[in-house]
């Protein structure tokens, strides 16, 4: 069963750094593109980061540049976000989602998805 699950999530003073996880199963993720989105309370969902399978390339929206890392360790099949500086507007459900392809990471369909793993940013 292809699965991705994030994990790494909580509550966190603003200031303060979290580590996303995305772990898949059922499917290797060497060849596929990874994103990472997050979706706000009554905001749509919008783009984080993303990483390619062919040269690791990468994309982080302003947002977050200078503050969020993206990179992925192919020999435990897992993708990481590393998010430092956090701001309350950070808060929201982060997923990430894989596409099958070699061709960059950046406004591509992504084929699967995991559940989600809620990030708090608040004193």
């Amino acid at each position: 069963q292809v699965q991705l699950v994030e994990s790494g999530g909580g509550l966190v003073q603003p200031g303060g750094s979290l580590r996303l996880s995305c772990a898949a199963s059922g499917f290797t993720l060497d060849y596929y593109a990874i994103g990472w989105f997050r979706q706000a309370p009554g905001k749509e969902r919008e783009g984080v980061s993303c990483i390619s399978s062919s040269d690791g390339s990468t994309y982080y929206a302003d947002s977050v540049k200078g503050r969020f890392t993206i990179s992925r360790d192919n020999a435990k099949n897992t993708v990481y976000l590393q998010m430092n500086s956090l701001k309350p507007e950070d808060t929201a459900v982060y997923y990430c989602a894989a596409a099958l392809t070699g061709y960059g990471c950046y406004d591509i369909p992504y084929d699967y998805w995991g559940q989600g793993t809620q990030v708090t940013v608040s004193s």
